[in-house]
């Protein structure tokens, strides 16, 4: 009896198949076209398997060694067919792997996907389990497998409509491979157009190491039609490639296609992680930062690959956040998925991939620093802000985040930089913190009455005017075993002689009554040419009060600084003549007052009442003129 003469066999589905067949065919997806990709990289799957089996017989090949997928439409009887010379089914494979799922826990998975679906949330299904076959059923309404094995006289044909049965039966297929065809839905015959299925193939399978082909057909001269075999996917992997057999220009290019960025890369790293986990990894350092980044609208993390095929465009998962400006891809042999491709499942694998993409990228930028200067300084105007969040969100690699980081500071000059290296190898003898202060502009900074103590020490203060500088000197704290210390906060190394208090006691409690804005007043050693200034102890600084002001989040008002005099100067000594001749003198409190606002301006904050303050000084102007 010929092949054709049996009737078809008919089965149903397992259970558990049963119910993820109602789940793939009853509910939304957002992402359907990703069935091409699932036929595709099954077809490819088949022919490493066959490739693979006969590397000790080549004859199991017949001679049929032309590697090639290919996608096959009619529009007339609209179907879409995926073909391939593959291993291929047997009738006991067809029935075991179409027709059932054998994987422990798939009832537990269910069972989930039923809670998400109950929840209102959108379950994925493709990628686990041999789902990835009946992602056909989300565009078609019946699917034919005809296929013939390896070494087998005799194909099989296997049919369903997805709704629980399937039908199985010998078929007369000549040659070794399997043919995947849908029977679309009316809904969904936008796939059986040849652009939309070269782009979907474009971005899920192109860099796939078998070429995936479409026929075309051609006008020739009289009009007459010719078809050809065109590949539709580059195969182009440059990550697969050694360094060496790319150039520059293959580099770019990639970066370019990548990333939809016009400008060549600053920089571009490429290597191969070997060991218990094998990945290649190709990443790019932007130019500049991308107009997306700049208003909040920006998709970041590398791409995702497994065995060349695309499982996520944007896989934030495997960059830390302070990383996200970094273009790229990791290729995986052996990454596990969950039930979803478009899900990665948590696992120990992925936390060591993005360790070791983290570590090799962080180097990179360092070895640009120190190789090309220039051209990082330019580079960090872009994405330093960015890196900066570095130390807040990956403690482990604290210090070689900061090792990144360009710094003004008092003494370098304006548009100059120093790295918290240098300062420490700059640092004169016996002093034993890196001392910054934060603020708005270099200017009013590198004139603040807070840089006379370390100018007249011979002492370094780095000029920190980011908004992010407060967030990023929070989280690092420390670097090479040195505390960051603020300036603008009141220090225990801050000595006054007892003698000195004694004689300005009461100017101190006089004007400590008269100002209620402040917790303490104070003598300082610290200032040389300035009469007074605000110290914080403990709270917010100044400048991170007015940021938080800015931001609308200042719930908390400004908080109660110390006032510190300068005894030397000639204005806190007349106070204290003031206070010693007559306490009730009304001008103690106009110049307590007038102080407290001019050390206001100082730390670069507003005072309360300008219009008071102008006519305060106004008044000691005339009676000085007098």
């Amino acid at each position: 009896m010929s092949a054709n003469a049996v009737q078809p066999e008919k089965m149903e589905f397992k259970t558990e198949l049963k119910q993820l067949l109602h789940l793939i065919t009853h509910s939304l997806y957002s992402n359907k076209e990703i069935f091409l990709r699932e036929l595709i990289s099954n077809a490819s799957d088949a022919i490493n398997k066959i490739k693979f089996d006969s590397l000790d017989h080549e004859e199991r090949l017949e001679g049929n060694k032309d590697w090639k997928i290919k996608i096959t439409l009619d529009k007339a009887a609209g179907t879409l067919t995926v073909s391939d010379n593959g291993i291929g089914l047997s009738r006991e494979s067809a029935v075991e792997n179409l027709g059932t799922i054998a994987k422990s826990g798939t009832r537990a998975y269910l069972e989930q996907l039923k809670g998400q679906q109950q929840a209102g949330q959108r379950p994925d299904l493709i990628g686990q389990f041999g789902v990835g076959f009946y992602s056909a059923f989300m565009v078609a309404d019946r699917v034919t497998v005809l296929s013939r094995t390896v070494g087998s006289p005799e194909g099989v044909r296997w049919e369903s409509d997805g709704q629980g049965e399937f039908t199985i039966e010998p078929f007369d297929r000549p040659a070794r491979g399997t043919d995947v065809i849908l029977h679309l839905k009316e809904s969904e015959l936008e796939f059986l157009d040849p652009w939309r299925l070269r782009s979907i193939v474009k971005k899920f399978s192109d860099f796939l190491e078998h070429p995936v082909v479409m026929d075309t057909e051609e006008e020739e001269e009289g009009g007459e039609k010719k078809t050809t075999e065109e590949v539709i996917n580059s195969r182009k992997a440059i990550w697969l490639r050694s360094k060496s057999d790319n150039t520059d220009e293959e580099y770019k290019e990639f970066y370019k296609t990548i990333s939809s960025d016009f400008n060549d890369p600053a920089k571009w790293i490429h290597y191969t992680a070997e060991g218990n986990q094998e990945f290649r990894v190709v990443a790019f350092l932007p130019a500049e930062k991308p107009f997306g980044m700049q208003f909040g609208e920006y998709e970041w993390g590398l791409r995702l690959y497994i065995q060349r095929v695309l499982i996520m465009d944007n896989c934030e998962a495997l960059l830390p956040g302070y990383l996200r400006f970094v273009k790229g891809v990791v290729d995986s042999s052996d990454l596990p998925l969950n039930i979803s491709r478009e899900l990665l499942q948590a696992n120990p694998l992925l936390e060591q991939i993005k360790t070791n993409v983290t570590r090799a990228i962080l180097k990179s930028i360092d070895d640009f620093k120190t190789d090309d200067y220039d051209k990082y300084v330019k580079w960090f105007g872009e994405f330093g802000s960015i890196l900066k969040e570095g130390p807040g969100r990956d403690f482990a690699n604290r210090e070689k985040i900061a090792d990144l980081f360009l710094f003004e500071s008092m003494k370098t000059p304006a548009g100059e930089f120093t790295t918290l290296a240098k300062y420490l190898e700059a640092m004169p003898e016996g002093q034993e913190a890196i001392y910054y202060l934060t603020g708005d502009t270099r200017e009013q900074l590198e004139h603040s009455p807070y840089m006379e103590s370390y100018r007249d020490k011979g002492q370094d203060v780095l000029l920190l005017t980011d908004p992010i500088d407060e967030y990023m000197i929070t989280n690092l704290r420390a670097y090479k075993g040195k505390n960051l210390e603020a300036a603008d906060r009141a220090v225990a190394s801050d000595t006054v002689e007892a003698s000195e208090k004694e004689k300005y006691a009461k100017l101190l409690e006089a004007m400590k009554a008269k100002l209620p804005e402040v917790v303490d007043v104070r003598l300082t050693s610290r200032l040389k040419e300035s009469a007074a200034f605000l110290v914080t102890e403990g709270q917010l600084s100044a400048n991170m009060e007015r940021l938080m002001q800015r931001m609308g989040r200042d719930e908390g008002g400004t908080a109660k600084r110390v006032l510190e005099l300068n005894g030397a100067h000639p204005v806190v000594a007349n106070l204290l003549r003031l206070v010693e001749k007559d306490p009730a003198d009304a001008r103690i409190e106009t110049h307590a007052r007038t102080l407290y606002d001019l050390a206001v301006i100082a730390e670069g904050s507003r005072v309360k009442d300008p219009t008071a303050l102008a006519k305060r000084i106004a008044e000691m102007l005339v009676k000085d003129a007098g």
